[in-house]
């Protein structure tokens, strides 16, 4: 009855009421009358109030679970729909090399995989039943916790009373997981964002985060077993939870009706970018990597020096730098035959990308189940 209050949102909490545990326990007494009173039997508000923080997270985390999986499979669409469109890839904000913007979008799915990944290693150390430690030292009744653990369906019953009700590491955890998940989404909306000005236009087109700080130094600074700075937990944990919800929702949408302007990145492709592949080129034909760059890197300056772009010199400027240059050394002109080298798995390649698709990390729903990666 009680149950059905609440979830109808029925349930009306009184001046008298303390919290949720005295809100029901007196609503008990006006349905069964005195006997509602042993409701706290066995019991504290210390391991009661660990308790339902431990059955909120864990539900909360089935839900960024979900958020984070719509936002990967939203990513990975949009990367095989994309498949086909090149951009520049930046080192230390440089052009450096020609990449497929799949290959740029994949990037940062395969960091959220590693954040669901841990999301669910936390949600088994979260699954752990307080209930029955006390307020401290334990209960002198004759409890059965292991029946209360089937039927509040946690994975096990914790080791120690004092521990049980005074720590909060699976919350610390929460919040360190959220700053990294967010650093992971901050990162990609800093790229989305400089991609979307004037000077680049690649997109036309959004940010958020920190509690994990501060709830560390609170947690350094107290004594063992349950204190009252611990109800400063609460506010970081369901903040934090807001905020996380929120950012994936929003990136979510952001991945999924972004506009790219492909003439504009494609254009945004320079022949200084292909510098390396000169040294490629030279690898193919017996010279040791370092040697290659070496030269490859003369080349450039021979460019520099002329005033005109890399693939603007003839055959006879590049051999005067190098004799092994020869008449086929245009083929490495060309941005589509550059990026399709690099086939490697992990590769920005048309084959390697595609293969990165098929291999997101897909969760079950089951939260018993790990991440399965899918072969092609």
């Amino acid at each position: 009855v009680i149950s059905g209050e609440w979830s109808r949102g029925l349930f009306v909490i009184k001046p008298e009421d303390e919290d949720i545990h005295t809100a029901n326990e007196r609503r008990l007494k006006e349905l069964i009358g005195a006997p509602a009173g042993k409701l706290h039997t066995g019991r504290s508000r210390n391991d009661q109030v660990v308790t339902d923080m431990r059955l909120w997270l864990r539900d909360a985390i089935s839900t960024l679970t979900d958020n984070a999986l719509q936002l990967m499979s939203t990513m990975v669409e949009r990367a095989a729909a994309e498949i086909d469109v090149l951009f520049p890839g930046y080192t230390h904000m440089q052009r450096a090399q020609p990449i497929r913007w799949s290959h740029w979008i994949l990037s940062h799915a395969v960091a959220l995989s590693r954040d669901v990944d841990r999301l669910l290693e936390i949600k088994k150390r979260v699954n752990v039943l307080p209930l029955g430690s006390g307020a401290i030292a334990g209960t002198p009744f004759d409890i059965d916790r292991e029946l209360l653990r089937k039927e509040l369906e946690f994975d096990s019953i914790s080791l120690n009373s004092m521990d049980a009700t005074g720590q909060r590491d699976f919350v610390a955890e929460f919040l360190f997981w959220a700053s990294l998940c967010l650093t992971h989404l901050s990162k990609m909306a800093e790229d989305l964002m400089l991609y979307s000005t004037k000077e680049f236009s690649f997109i036309s087109l959004s940010d958020a985060y920190r509690w994990c700080a501060g709830f560390m130094m609170t947690l350094k600074g107290l004594p063992s077993s349950y204190n009252k700075d611990l109800q400063e937990d609460k506010e970081a944990m369901f903040d934090c939870y807001d905020t996380v919800h929120a950012v994936l929702q929003v990136t979510t949408g952001v991945m999924s009706t972004l506009k790219i302007n492909q003439s504009v990145m494609e254009a945004a492709l320079s022949s200084d970018m292909l510098a390396t592949d000169l040294a490629y080129y030279l690898v193919r034909k017996g010279v040791p990597f370092r040697e290659a760059h070496g030269i490859s890197g003369k080349a450039v300056f021979a460019a520099e020096s002329k005033n005109i772009a890399l693939n603007q010199l003839t055959v006879g400027d590049l051999s005067a730098v190098s004799p092994l240059f020869g008449s086929d050394v245009s083929s490495v002109w060309d941005y589509r035959s550059s990026v399709e080298q690099y086939s490697a798995p992990g590769g920005t390649a048309k084959c390697s990308v595609a293969a990165q698709n098929i291999r997101q990390c897909l969760i079950s729903t089951d939260p018993q189940q790990r991440p399965v990666m899918l072969v092609p």
